[in-house]
């Protein structure tokens, strides 16, 4: 399954004092039905965009013409389609944001494209609205673009980090049940944070005494 799936699982089920407002993720993440339910969450989705030139925007009015830049704007918005089962929308959002269901649970129905699956459609068309956006940003920000892929990149060195610390059995996972494998994952999560913990906190005394000593040897010299 696409990580778009499960990115806000995590977010939704933080009850921490830090509220992230903000969800980066890969090309994967920059699914239109996710982007339609994390705007209606409060979440901006920032995922990293490849490939911009294959991807479509969408304008307003089918009517509306564009100078200079109508070939990436093909087709319109359905705001008909968005207007007429919008109360449905709501409700799976505020379902979500309760506790009542998982993003993901909602996010796996909705990737069905059959014509029975009109939720499906109408999320997609939100979701086409708030990407249009984003790409519009997102092509004319180069700052929005450097975090974007910084912070990206940020979790894929984290994830290859943990899978090195991961040296047992060629990094397999034997396990064939689910909440075994789960165990597994999070236990070298938690080696992978204790190490880079250490590595902080070794760092910074030698830092510290690296500077302290700077410090003398100003003092020895003024003096």
């Amino acid at each position: 399954m696409h990580e778009a799936v499960y990115i806000l699982d995590g977010l939704i089920r933080n009850t921490s004092d830090v509220q992230p407002d903000t969800a980066h993720g890969a090309t994967q993440a920059q699914s239109t039905p996710v982007f339609g339910l994390t705007h209606l969450l409060g979440i901006n989705l920032m995922p990293r965009i490849r490939n911009i030139r294959d991807l479509r925007f969408y304008k307003a009015d089918r009517l509306r013409c564009y100078k200079n830049i109508s070939s990436p704007f093909r087709e319109s918005i359905d705001w008909a389609l968005i207007e007429r089962h919008f109360p449905d929308i709501l409700r799976v959002a505020i379902s979500i944001k309760a506790g009542k269901m998982k993003s993901s649970t909602i996010l796996r129905r909705l990737g069905s494209e059959t014509l029975k699956n009109k939720l499906y459609f109408a999320f997609r068309e939100l979701g086409r609205v708030i990407r249009t956006l984003f790409l519009l940003k997102y092509i004319s920000d180069p700052q929005m673009r450097r975090t974007s892929d910084a912070e990206t990149n940020k979790s894929e060195q984290f994830n290859g980090f943990a899978q090195w610390l991961m040296f047992g059995n060629r990094s397999v996972i034997a396990e064939n049940i689910r909440h075994e494998q789960r165990k597994v994952i999070k236990c070298n999560q938690l080696v992978a944070h204790m190490v880079i913990l250490y590595t902080v906190q070794w760092m910074s005394r030698a830092l510290k005494a690296l500077q302290a000593n700077l410090v003398d040897r100003r003092v020895d010299a003024n003096n």
